[in-house]
């Protein structure tokens, strides 16, 4: 198929999904609850029939890539979905909240009202349940999406999108108000070009990604997603607390963007690193260590996961079993150096002191900053806002967790009696 005609197709597509989104702004959010809940019970209906179009999908993968768990889903994983859907479902619409309100000296009521953005497309990469996801909290909150995938989950996919259209027939809604795109990378251009079509672009996915999104795109972006976290070791943190937060933040799920990538240990606690390290050997982490936090683990953390550090090792995200760690010495320092290389998501201190931890509150450039708790809540549901459409890592509109509040805008209602400008 000739570019042209691909792209005169895709915009006739992305003109069915902008034409649908208006019909949204009529349904009540009763309807919206019970559709969103038939699709969360007719996923688990369809779990094994979604399972077998992943299992396809995960047979052109390596298991050794980090994408791959993120590929993969499971009947538990599934279940979850289904219930972060019926959990979106109860949430209390974020459209037509009145943000501000008035009367002016000369009679004129003026509110500010939130409204949906109206077409949000969302690219991204090997993460199947972002479909469900963005289809929940878009149709909560009275906005139709673009989705593009990547070619990695397309099969995947493509069923999950099979089944939201079925049950949109089911209630009589257009199918177009969510859009599965082409697979290929041509879609993925069309879509960054779609101005008057589409609202808003989401990327979720690697830093490369969200970096190729921004620098091309003439649709306004929200970054979110790539994460290069830091948990910092001050010389008054607690051993115990700081070992369970650094291995909670690197092991338990090392392809998510709130992963930790690097340990800042302050030096006068280097006599403690090889305690605070242990439980990472449990789960086969290599760390790649400076020279002073080398030699303070050799010989008490396995060989073969010891390695000397490079360049390349520090403002990394790794999304993989591996960690640096880097020896610093003072709380400036640290501070300083993740304002330099972090990518603005998740940042952590361990610290028994109060006055630290406020300086590193105040001072860490970053959308969620943590004391003595692992950057691993970095999540919309953990901060009790329902699901999530991705961690903005910008400050402009929206940071850090973004739930239904975050995919609105506003407009101005004026109400007068005939006032007239002087």
């Amino acid at each position: 198929m000739g570019s042209n005609v691909q792209d005169s197709m895709l915009t006739a597509q992305l003109k069915e999904v902008r034409k649908a989104s208006r019909q949204l702004l009529h349904l009540t959010d009763e309807r919206i609850a019970e559709v969103l809940c038939a699709v969360a019970d007719e996923t688990i209906i369809q779990a094994e029939t979604i399972l077998s179009a992943n299992q396809a999908d995960l047979m052109k993968m390596d298991a050794s890539n980090p994408k791959y768990d993120r590929l993969k889903l499971t009947l538990d994983r599934l279940q979850g979905i289904a219930d972060d859907m019926r959990h979106v479902a109860q949430l209390p619409s974020p459209v037509g909240r009145v943000l501000r309100e008035t009367v002016r000296p000369n009679g004129l009521k003026i509110k500010q009202v939130s409204v949906p953005f109206g077409v949000i497309g969302i690219i991204y990469e090997a993460r199947p349940n972002v479909s469900f996801d963005v289809f929940s909290l878009c149709l909560r909150s009275h906005n139709a999406c673009v989705l593009k995938g990547g070619s990695d989950a397309h099969i995947t996919n493509s069923a999950i999108i099979r089944l939201i259209h079925d049950v949109l027939l089911r209630f009589d809604i257009d199918t177009h108000v969510v859009e599965l795109l082409p697979a290929e990378r041509e879609a993925t251009s069309e879509l960054l070009h779609a101005r008057g079509l589409v609202d808003l672009i989401i990327p979720r996915g690697s830093s490369g990604l969200i970096r190729f999104v921004r620098d091309n795109a003439t649709v306004p972006v929200i970054e979110t997603g790539a994460g290069i976290c830091h948990t910092y070791f001050d010389e008054t943190g607690d051993v115990t607390m700081g070992a369970a937060i650094i291995n909670n933040a690197k092991t338990r799920r090392v392809s998510v963007c709130n992963a930790l990538d690097c340990v800042l240990l302050n030096r006068k606690r280097l006599a403690d690193l090889p305690e605070l390290c242990k439980p990472l050997a449990g789960s086969h982490v290599i760390v790649y260590a400076d020279t002073e936090a080398y030699d303070s683990l050799q010989g008490n953390y396995p060989a073969e996961l010891l390695k000397h550090a490079t360049e390349d090792s520090f403002g990394t995200e790794f999304l993989d079993y591996k960690m640096a760690i880097k020896t610093v010495s003072s709380l400036d320092e640290a501070i300083a150096w993740i304002n330099a290389v972090a990518s603005g998501h998740s940042e952590c201190i361990v610290t028994q002191d109060k006055e630290a931890a406020d300086k590193f509150y105040n001072e860490i450039d970053a959308a969620c900053v943590y004391w003595n708790a692992p950057t691993s809540f970095s999540d919309g549901a953990q901060f009790g806002l329902g699901a999530e459409i991705g961690i903005s890592t910008q400050k402009l509109h929206a940071r850090g967790p973004m739930a239904l509040e975050a995919i609105t805008t506003y407009k101005w209602l004026i109400e007068g009696e005939g006032q007239i400008r002087k």
